[in-house]
């Protein structure tokens, strides 16, 4: 009963999580064609942010619970699977198509640092409410100084006024819905992954991590489909610069937890690697083919060795 108890949650939040997401990328591009601020920046910020909500709450969850691992494994592992696996397989189902070098190079670097910062953070096994705010405000400054490096767009084709704030209301919602809905998912798939005796942190880094992603692969499928690429892009990008920072850093400061020091500073490091090789060969070549999606999905397995070592 528990079992199937489980997998209905994972149906029903897979539902709500797509539902959801074609809203979201409806209003946000609206959003984008009635101001100043470009698709690739609402991805970046709004999107990502909204996508990332199971990762945030699970942050929270496991914190006070006392499941540092839960929160740290599930971010850090959130990280690898969006950059790798999530990025991996969109040119498989939607087509090769080109990539900014200034946007992928700059969100590389500001996640791979936030990742090393990271690493040191946890190295103590520990982390506290300081620790949750050095994290936290990484990513506001990395937002703010990505935001002056990118272009601009021209003149707002809507006028200010109702319709944008109801087009910015209707999106934060949708994303709720995307968010709730995939936590629900994550929760039912945490519940089966137990009954079969999987490891805590095995679950969070993989099988939670996937679950958590489902927002990110369904919102920046949409997305593309709707010829908004570069958000799409924006949002897999600044939801893995999310996941290294704000992620982590917002159950902590809810509730400061323990961590295991060795497999959260091995996780760490792993992830900045990847982060720092995925981005160069995107912003060398500035374009996504199968060829390098291939490439992504290649390393996204080699992570399994490597993690359950």
């Amino acid at each position: 009963m528990e079992l199937a108890l489980a997998l209905g949650a994972v149906l029903l939040g897979f539902a709500a999580a797509i539902g959801g997401s074609r809203v979201a990328v409806r209003n946000a591009a609206s959003l984008a064609a009635g101001s100043r601020i470009p698709p690739f920046v609402i991805g970046l910020t709004l999107i990502a942010i909204g996508t990332d909500l199971p990762e945030i709450a699970n942050s929270i969850a496991s914190s006070i619970s006392g499941h540092g691992d839960l929160n740290v494994g599930d971010s850090v592992g959130s990280t690898v699977t969006q950059i790798t696996l999530v990025l991996g397989l969109l040119p498989f189902i939607v087509g090769p198509f080109a990539v900014s070098r200034r946007s992928i190079g700059g969100i590389g670097i500001a996640t791979a640092v936030m990742l090393g910062v990271g690493t040191v953070l946890v190295a103590d096994g520990f982390l506290s409410r300081v620790d949750a705010s050095v994290l936290m405000a990484m990513w506001v400054v990395a937002s703010a100084v990505l935001w002056r490096i990118l272009p601009k767009t021209g003149v707002p084709e809507l006028p200010l006024g109702g319709r944008v704030l109801r087009r910015i209301a209707a999106a934060i919602f949708s994303l709720a819905v995307v968010g709730a809905g995939a936590y629900l998912a994550v929760q039912g798939f945490v519940v089966v992954a137990e009954v079969v005796g999987v490891p805590e942190y095995v679950i969070s880094f993989f099988g939670a991590s996937i679950g958590t992603s489902l927002p990110e692969l369904v919102v920046d499928i949409t997305a593309i489909r709707a010829g908004n690429r570069e958000m799409a892009v924006g949002d897999v990008m600044g939801s893995s610069m999310v996941d290294a920072s704000l992620s982590i850093g917002a159950g902590p400061m809810v509730a400061p937890v323990a961590v295991t020091a060795d497999l959260a500073v091995r996780g760490s490091l792993a992830a900045m690697g990847v982060v720092g090789v995925v981005a160069a060969v995107l912003a060398i070549r500035e374009k996504h083919t199968r060829l390098s999606g291939a490439a992504l999905l290649m390393i996204y397995l080699a992570f399994y060795p490597l993690m359950l070592a």
